[in-house]
């Protein structure tokens, strides 16, 4: 054991607490059982079986109120290996659920037996015909489907709001729609092809020509089946014409029966049944779809009413004058979305009986939008619009920055409103539809529903194609509460499907909570043609048990969670699972939901129980040690939960005093430190150019099990030299600037070499000093930054004693540089202007926090690109550039300015669609460099599918990183600047 070696004890919850009613029983404790286990792993390999009692518990959960303990997850790679469990599932009498993003709302991505991840190597899309068509693998979410086909001025027709995490397999198996999809530009309507996987193992292309003839071969008995259920349906008039009405309006309840009147062989028919039905029926391995025209004219506005009937009144006449999308939020919604960042604050003191409508038109040129605009101001005139909040204008407008707050706060709709729930209640999402003209009365009907029964109301939905959504918070570990939501539900059922003849799913597919309803929609006879075509298909029943067919009249009460209280930071999660797809370790170890999920279970056992041993003895390394810290999580989640922070908070109750003690003394000895760190550097890389780099790997790696991993450094051949012991001379007087040169910049190196115009070795000091003088702003360096630091170092691993004293060292040095304020303080690396912009503020004196607010804290990439690139001259274009956006851009909005710089300098510039953290975050990457290579891994194949004149980014490590990755050299668009505007002939 290291002698370091962090004890699991620390992170043991200090709470006093009652096992909860839905804990992990310690029967579990163990993880998978055998010979489960063993068999699995013989059929797949190991690294295919997950069967640790933390991974069965990091994936009971999902976005829906269900929690469901699998009893092994399964993490296949190709058809051969989902064929396989198929088989095994079949000869065992197993049972198989299929789980993407786990963003579904009703349950469908848990399972109580196998549990099989169908994400993690199932990305990609290929555009065809131009982008009239793509073929898109299963776990592609849909933000990264469109993000490609934008390009070709195309894109996917659903468009649910959780398209930054959802994957276009969950989309087609749920067939959800979103704000725009309506009945028409679906999944079930927009699907060209797919290829899947039956329950038997049997892999069908519906558009290979020879699909029906092949399937009728293996499977003759399924094709008989499904042709004797079409021509029973067809047969019945009555039946047939309430399958067309059900299907006029938004419908995602059950099977779509209209498959078997929309497809003519048995493999259209599947086609069709496959839509919809939630891994029921097979597994979706690939799509192919017709893509829509991107309109990119685009004019919206949000228009607020004095209640929810008068906003609904109106929604008819935005559909008539062609609005794309009408969205309708009531005042509890409104209020709730001030939890978003950008959302105005008034709103949060809007009347409770206030609404508003989001109404959107999109044209493919200005004449069109001309056309809509004057549509949309007739519509207007007739309407009684009211201003509740000084901020609302009800005015329709072009601008794309406030387009895109309207639609953050909507999108928001079930995790703002969630995430403001009483703490410890569960949450429930639902969804219905009715006939569009009857949108108002089932507004009034649902708000007296919910207040009858004890529940906020809380409205949102797709108002053109009369679709609702409303959520219900609720005690699971309260029986009184459970009975009060069942009584809820009972009446709901009812008012929907007796009162208005709606759908009671309209796009988040039946799931647990609707399947005991479905017979009250479609009635005795539909439903029962729903059974028997589950018992065509998948007659052993092996796949997603009652997730869709349940005879259990209390099925949805079934498995509710509870919801534990946990650290403050993390406690509003609903596990939307937003997060997932920025987090750099989500292939490696766990996701920022996953870390919150494991830590909810903690708290639901007992203190000292088996199953709490188990996870705290995982969560070191598979929570904490490899989340990189970037706090990219905060930034996907509508209500801002920074799981890395709450990481950082974890690192800090590990260490001991003496550690503590340790870290403090290195940050009041900084410039000691910072030159003996540039020393090691340049000892390292002269035994590594001596082809030492492998003595250097092995003697860090003896140190790192000695001591600790996550203290000790691994040795990387890609490290650069060390930096000049002596910074640029400036002047501070007429200085436009204060520069601050990161630490990380004072101590290695830049690039060994550069593009062939320039001398090699420029460093970024040299260059930004450089390009700031060329356009007229110089800079001034001042002569006692050695010693100084963001303070990132300290509080990336939680060291809080040595971030208190860094923090105020460098604000207080900050406000004598720059004259208190007077001068804006420029610094070369974006995560150390984020830590002194932002990160240092809590660890402030009072006295220092009142000197910070007097700073003007400017990134490198925003001084050149607004400040210096319009005085500048560019004189040598290089061809191609590839750019690497970093965590700390994103956070501080910088990202466009590192575009604008890269396309001053290159004629043809690529941010790679798979762009991401790279989780070097400091030296992370040194630490833990298997969560490094995890995280950059799609972005770096992207990158070298192709070559780039220039790889061009803005921070020393990250650009480390992304060398490593791609096996290219990285350097900062200053550099890349500095040549491409220096003067012909120098």
């Amino acid at each position: 054991m290291p002698l370091l070696e962090p004890d699991p004890e620390a992170l043991r919850p200090g709470t006093a607490r009652e096992p909860a009613i839905d804990r992990v029983t310690d029967g579990s404790a163990a993880g998978t059982p055998e010979p489960l286990r063993s068999e699995l792993t013989a059929l797949l390999g190991a690294d295919k079986v997950l069967w640790k009692i933390s991974d069965l518990v990091r994936y009971a959960s999902d976005a829906s109120p269900y929690r469901f303990l699998p009893r092994v997850v399964l993490v296949p790679e190709d058809l051969d290996d989902v064929s396989a469990i198929l088989s095994y599932a079949h000869g065992k009498g197993r049972e198989v659920v299929f789980r993407a993003a786990g963003t579904s709302l009703n349950g469908q991505a848990q399972g109580e037996d196998i549990l099989v991840d169908v994400r993690r190597h199932w990305t990609g899309v290929e555009v065809l015909d131009d982008g009239a068509r793509a073929r898109i693998r299963p776990g592609t979410t849909v933000l990264r489907a469109n993000a490609t086909l934008a390009r070709y001025g195309r894109l996917l027709g659903p468009d649910p709001a959780s398209a930054i995490a959802c994957t276009v397999g969950g989309v087609v198996a749920n067939n959800a729609s979103g704000m725009t999809a309506g009945t028409t530009r679906n999944s079930y309507r927009t699907l060209a092809s797919l290829t899947f996987v039956l329950p038997s193992g049997t892999v069908v292309d519906t558009a290979d020509p020879a699909a029906d003839e092949e399937l009728a071969h293996a499977e003759p008995q399924l094709c008989a089946g499904l042709l004797a259920l079409k021509a029973e349906i067809e047969a019945d008039e009555a039946l047939t014409a309430r399958i067309r009405a059900k299907y006029a309006i938004k419908n995602t309840n059950g099977y779509r029966l209209d498959a078997f009147l929309d497809g003519a062989t048995p493999v259209q028919i599947l086609r069709g049944l496959m839509v919809g039905s939630e891994g029921t029926f097979g597994f979706i391995a690939e799509t192919v779809f017709d893509t829509l025209p991107l309109d990119r004219c685009i004019t919206s506005a949000l228009l607020f009413f004095p209640s929810l009937t008068a906003a609904a009144a109106a929604v008819p006449r935005f559909n008539e004058a062609g609005a794309i999308a009408v969205e309708l939020m009531d005042g509890n919604t409104l209020r709730a979305s001030v939890s978003v960042k950008g959302v105005p604050a008034d709103w949060a003191a809007l009347p409770r009986e206030t609404a508003a409508l989001l109404v959107e038109f999109r044209a493919p040129d200005e004449a069109g939008q001309e056309a809509y605009e004057e549509a949309a101001a007739e519509v207007m005139r007739g309407l009684d619009l009211v201003v509740p909040a000084a901020s609302v204008t009800n005015a329709f407008t072009r601008d794309a920055g406030t387009i895109a707050g309207y639609w953050k706060a909507r999108k928001a709709f079930v995790t703002a409103v969630g995430g403001s729930r009483p703490s410890g209640t569960t949450l429930i999402t639902e969804d219905f539809a009715v006939p569009p003209d009857r949108l108002a009365d089932a507004c009034e009907a649902l708000l007296e529903l919910q207040s009858r029964h004890g529940f906020d109301a809380a409205v949102a939905g797709h108002a053109a194609h009369g679709n609702l959504h409303f959520l219900l918070a609720f005690d699971a570990a309260r029986p009184d509460d459970v009975e009060r939501y069942d009584a809820f539900m009972q009446e709901f059922c009812a008012l929907v499907v007796d009162r208005f003849d709606g759908s009671l799913k309209a796009e988040h597919a039946t799931g647990r909570n609707i399947a005991p309803f479905l017979e009250r929609e479609w009635g005795p006879r539909a439903t029962e043609l729903m059974w028997r075509t589950k018992q065509v298909i998948d007659p052993e029943g092996v796949l997603a048990p009652r997730i869709v067919l349940d005879r259990d009249p209390r099925a949805h009460l079934r498995g509710l969670k509870t919801i534990p209280k946990v650290e403050a930071v993390a406690d509003p999660c609903i596990e939307c699972g937003f997060c997932e797809p920025t987090c750099p370790s989500e292939d490696l170890t766990t996701t920022p939901r996953q870390r919150i999920v494991l830590r909810r279970e903690m708290m639901r056992q007992a203190d000292g129980s088996s199953v709490e041993a188990g996870l705290l003895d995982a969560y070191g390394y598979d929570a904490v040690d490899t989340c990189a810290g970037d706090s990219t999580c905060k930034l996907a989640c509508p209500v801002g939960i920074d799981t890395g922070a709450m990481m950082k908070g974890f690192r800090h109750l590990r260490h001991t005093p003496r550690e503590e003690r340790i870290a403090a003394l290195t940050a009041q000895n900084f410039r000691v430190v910072e030159a003996s760190a540039r020393l090691a550097v340049a000892a390292g890389n002269a035994i590594g150019e001596q082809g030492g780099d492998r003595l250097l790997e092995s003697v860090t790696r003896l140190a790192r099990r000695a001591v600790r991993p996550d203290l000790v450094p691994e040795w990387l051949p890609q490290l650069p030299g060390s930096a000049a012991r002596e910074l640029p001379r400036t002047a501070r007087v007429g200085a436009s600037a204060v520069y601050y040169p990161a630490c990380v910049n004072r101590i290695f190196a830049g690039p060994e070499t550069g593009p062939a115009a320039g001398p090699p070795g420029t460093s970024l000091a040299e260059a930004l000093v450089a390009v700031s003088e060329r356009a007229g702003k110089p800079v001034w360096i001042p002569e006692d930054v050695a010693g100084t630091c963001c303070a990132t170092i300290w509080h990336s691993k939680g060291y809080d004693a040595g971030n208190r004293i860094m923090a105020n060292r460098i604000v207080e040095a900050a406000w004598g540089w720059t004259a208190g304020g007077t001068l804006p303080l420029v610094v070369d690396a974006s995560s150390c202007t984020l830590g002194i912009a932002e990160e240092v503020v809590p660890y402030l004196t009072e006295d220092n926090r009142a000197l910070h607010r007097e700073l003007t804290v400017v990134d490198s990439l925003m001084w050149a690109a607004d400040e210096l690139l319009p005085e500048l001259t560019v004189s040598a274009k290089t061809e191609s550039a590839v750019v690497h956006p970093t965590c700390s851009m994103e956070h501080l909005g910088d990202t466009e300015q590192l575009r604008v710089l890269a396309e001053a300098c290159a004629d043809k510039v690529t941010v790679p669609d798979d762009a991401g953290c790279c989780a070097f975050a400091g030296d992370r990457g040194m630490l833990h460099k298997e969560l490094t290579d995890t995280a950059t891994a799609k972005e770096a194949a992207e990158v070298n599918s192709r070559t780039y004149d220039a790889y061009l980014s803005a921070n020393r490590m990250c650009e480390i990183g992304m060398e490593r990755a791609t096996g290219h050299p990285y350097r900062s668009a200053l550099i890349e600047l500095e040549r491409a505007t220096r003067p012909p002939g120098h």
